[in-house]
């Protein structure tokens, strides 16, 4: 395991970087190995852990993986099919340009132009406790949720004690779906905006306008013994009743939640709920909702997933867990550090898969030497040959 006392070499590199590349199932065998690798790594560090802290009710966050997509800078400024006008010759040369680049929407809806990739992690909260478990590419625009969910997928095996995942809104109700039933994690994320256009009044430009949409009815017991039906609403992800205020209007009341748990399937999959605790004007108790999208949901064409959150914005348990997206950018901002000029140092996906690959390495290897020189004793002197 120890470094050789000579440097490596440049032809090293170019002959190492030229085999593993000719063949695409080489690159995907160092990805597989580096996901296993990394999730082992991930637990030795005390993350990722089936028997750590944290439940389904309050997540804790070194069981949590979170990802965001980047995009590279390419090398060169043209784009694949530019071409440069010789005045000499009067010869139309083609420009270099990054073959795989495509223009792709950040999240802050500005274009950026390069090569987008999504970089998946945990962190504990030691310094340097960062480790990146995947990184794939996205190879067309809009593509950064499919791609996202093939790495949480292929993650899932590795990462037996992960308790959900922390991503923005590019995620939407098929990913969370797929997410809780599938792969049985908590999907932890805002609620887009109300689209434009609703019939609803919009509010002033600049003002986020929250989605509110029904749920469902529901029969609810009384203290008094007498029954009653409660219509159950969703307002930016969370569950609650409506409240007739004495203008005659209704506002939205938004319901505690108590506790939220799963149940397997006999087909490995899983469901989920959420129970909440109910005003006393109408009754005393806990009422329990269905997270999870059914065929009865599509029938009515109700995406109930893209609506209800197990753990909604306003949640108290939301903060703590969601502000670990800021390490995601945090990744960024370091990837772009190691680029000179903020660019790539390569041209061609497979080239830069091999670059991002390892960059993570190096990150991973530092948070490993650090956590073990804070946990274990110093290392014994290296062996004679």
């Amino acid at each position: 395991f120890w470094l050789p006392d000579t440097p490596m070499r440049r032809y090293h590199y170019l002959y190492a970087r030229t085999r593993w590349l000719t063949d695409p199932v080489i690159l995907a065998g160092l990805r597989d190995a580096h996901r296993k690798l990394a999730a082992d790594q991930a637990r030795s560090m005390g993350l990722l852990d089936p028997d750590g802290q944290g439940s389904w009710t309050h997540p804790d966050l070194s069981r949590m993986l979170y990802a965001d997509g980047t995009v590279l800078t390419p090398l060169f400024h043209a784009h694949p099919g530019d071409t440069r006008l010789n005045k000499e010759t009067g010869e139309l040369r083609p420009l270099r340009a990054e073959p795989d680049g495509a223009l792709h929407w950040e999240g802050t809806g500005e274009t950026a132009w390069g090569t987008k990739w999504v970089l998946v992690a945990v962190r504990s909260n030691e310094l340097h406790g960062r480790m990146i478990v995947d990184v794939d590419w996205v190879p067309s625009p809009g593509g950064e949720a499919a791609v996202a969910m093939d790495a949480f997928v292929g993650l899932a095996p590795h990462c037996p004690g992960a308790q959900g995942v922390l991503y923005d809104t590019a995620l939407r109700g098929v990913h969370h779906q797929r997410l809780m039933r599938d792969l049985g994690w908590l999907s932890i994320n805002k609620v887009t905006a109300k689209k434009a256009g609703s019939k609803k009044p919009r509010r002033s430009e600049g003002q986020r306008v929250p989605k509110s949409t029904f749920v469902e009815q529901r029969q609810i017991t009384r203290t008094d013994g007498t029954t009653s039906t409660v219509d159950l609403y969703a307002c930016d992800g969370a569950i609650g009743v409506t409240r007739l205020l004495a203008t005659g209007e209704q506002r939205f009341e938004e319901l505690r939640r108590v506790r939220t748990h799963r149940n397997a399937d006999k087909n490995g999959k899983f469901r989920w709920y959420n129970d909440y605790q109910l005003p006393e004007r109408l009754g005393v108790g806990t009422i329990t909702v269905r997270l999870h999208a059914t065929d009865d949901d599509a029938k009515r064409k109700f995406n109930r997933t893209e609506n209800v959150r197990p753990i909604p914005s306003t949640d108290p348990d939301f903060a703590g867990l969601y502000r670990r997206r800021n390490d995601a950018e945090s990744i960024n901002r370091a990837l772009d550090d190691t680029l000179w000029l903020r660019r790539a140092h390569s041209i061609g996906h497979e080239r830069q898969h091999l670059n991002l690959l390892t960059f993570a390495l190096g990150v991973n290897s530092l948070a490993l030497h650090r956590h073990r020189s804070r946990t274990s004793d110093p290392p014994s002197p290296r062996a004679a040959a």
